[in-house]
């Protein structure tokens, strides 16, 4: 008898556990089906964000201003974190710089810079919205160092004088990785001897591949899907005596 109610309680055991596991199961297929009515469900993460519909300053003068710009697919402002840092790699003041923010999509690179003092700021854009936007913005701001041109940044950036720009801004739709290798080139030859380069891309640049193009990281980091990098010219080898 004793050995029958040993049977009896362990069968009795094993339903409940299996009762439990299929429970469990119900409640998650319940809450992702929660989830995809409320149109999150299991996507995998979209590898370009949408902006939230602004961009806000984060030091100089127009230090806290928040401006609206587009919201579309693709459309990949950078972070606020990133800059911060971005720009305290710089030191803060960029009184008297001259900069190019290729690319610039939101002009959230460009603005930032003539924020904190930067004597000359050419901002290239192709979409033509976008390119409206961010003369609808320098008007606001009333930012007199901004120059914005609708055009190619390729172009653009092999048409700028050679070592001119103490920094070139490079933020390309991570989509289109042709344009990377082409853009850090025409970027090296732009920069001034001391100034710099900064590149965000999908994926890390690492030595070999910033040497063959004339440059050489001097800070990095890594927020979220962004990989930031900000990029010095490799000095030149002295000629041989």
């Amino acid at each position: 008898m004793a050995v029958e109610a040993k049977l009896r309680r362990r069968q009795e055991k094993a339903q409940q556990e299996a009762e439990a596991a299929a429970g469990a199961v119900k409640g998650a297929a319940r809450a992702s089906a929660a989830r995809a009515k409320q149109g999150g469900g299991n996507k995998a993460p979209r590898q370009g964000n949408v902006g939230n519909g602004e961009v806000r300053i984060i030091g100089g003068q127009w230090r806290r201003r928040r401006l609206p710009v587009a919201t579309r697919p693709g459309l990949r402002p950078t972070p606020d974190r990133v800059r911060e840092t971005l720009f305290n790699w710089l030191g803060q003041d960029l009184g008297g710089w001259r900069c190019i923010d290729a690319f610039a999509g939101t002009g959230a690179l460009g603005l930032e810079a003539a924020s904190r003092g930067a004597a000359e700021v050419w901002m290239v854009e192709q979409d033509a919205a976008l390119t409206g936007q961010i003369q609808q913005l320098q008007q606001q701001l009333g930012a007199n160092a901004v120059r914005v041109q609708r055009g190619d940044a390729l172009a653009a950036l092999k048409q700028a004088a050679p070592g001119h720009w103490h920094i070139v801004f490079l933020d390309p739709p991570f989509e289109a990785e042709q344009l990377f290798t082409p853009a850090l080139q025409a970027a090296a030859q732009a920069v001034a001897a001391d100034g710099f380069v900064y590149l965000e891309a999908p994926v890390a640049w690492e030595g070999e591949a910033l040497a063959a193009l004339g440059l050489q990281a001097h800070r990095y980091l890594k927020a979220g899907n962004v990989h930031a990098h900000l990029l010095r010219r490799l000095p030149k080898a002295e000629p041989a005596v």
